[in-house]
């Protein structure tokens, strides 16, 4: 059966996006089918990411309108022939898209492909709930900062009010010298105030900046050495049942939590 997953997190600018675009390339690669959808109607980033922006003809809203057919306005990578894209629209108003046109348009693309990710957009508003409304998994991704892992907090409730389960962890843009000298939160910190299921750590990387400007996913082949393209490609195998160990980032400490304990008490 497909599997339907929502990458989220509430805050912005914690990487859902390039985590998105990594997921998705990575289990094309590993000979899965897989459609990435763009949730953030508006202001739309994966074709970007992807590298496909100018090969966008018709977007999600063109096909609710009835104006195009779902697989016209699916875009084909062709770096990786299993891994397609259904982009979000810039000239319209997000405002048309409900819940329901989601459910459908994902009703009708699922049984084409063996994973569906949705790119969820920020914030907790209708374009999270549109983004929830057809999904059964949830990846939550966050960096180890007091205001993203509140946020993401409050997504996991809203998630597990809407039942979907199970919700896994990504804590993204680790810096593990900080962590050492106890400047920034452990993912231990991360996994204990979330209390979901970790299942990747992405490390700090510079090259996702220059991979992102080039539309070029860090998982490709030219850039294997990289850490946090290591990381995403373990990530996509435990979501698929295998286990990977855990890359060695660091001395880990317990930091910050009395702190932060209070403040998620309150």
């Amino acid at each position: 059966m497909t599997r339907i997953i929502v990458i989220t997190s509430g805050k912005g600018g914690v990487g859902k996006t390039t985590v998105t675009a990594n997921l998705g390339m990575t289990l094309a690669k590993m000979g899965h089918r897989v459609a990435l959808v763009d949730g953030d109607f508006g202001l739309r980033n994966l074709d970007l990411l992807l590298g496909l922006e100018n090969r966008v003809i018709y977007t999600a809203v063109e096909v609710l309108a009835g104006e195009c057919r779902l697989d016209q306005a699916l875009v084909r990578d062709k770096r990786q022939p299993g891994l397609v894209l259904l982009p979000a629209t810039q000239n319209r108003k997000a405002e048309m898209i409900t819940p329901n046109h989601m459910k459908w348009m994902i009703g009708e693309l699922a049984p084409q492909f063996d994973f569906v990710l949705i790119d969820s957009p920020a914030g907790i508003e209708m374009g999270f709930k549109n983004a929830i409304a057809a999904a059964q998994e949830a990846l939550i991704v966050t960096t180890p900062e007091i205001s993203a892992v509140r946020d993401a907090d409050r997504v996991i409730g809203l998630l597990e009010a809407s039942n979907i389960s199970p919700a896994r962890l990504i804590v993204n843009r680790l810096r593990p010298a900080m962590v050492e000298a106890s400047e920034m939160m452990s993912v231990d910190d991360v996994s204990e105030i979330l209390a979901v299921q970790l299942i990747g750590v992405v490390p700090e990387d510079e090259r996702v900046i220059t991979s992102t400007n080039r539309g070029e996913p860090l998982v490709l082949e030219h850039n294997s050495n990289s850490r946090a393209a290591l990381a995403f490609n373990n990530i996509a195998h435990r979501l698929c049942g295998e286990k990977v160990p855990y890359l060695t980032l660091g001395v880990e400490r317990d930091n910050l939590l009395t702190r932060l304990r209070k403040i998620f008490a309150k």
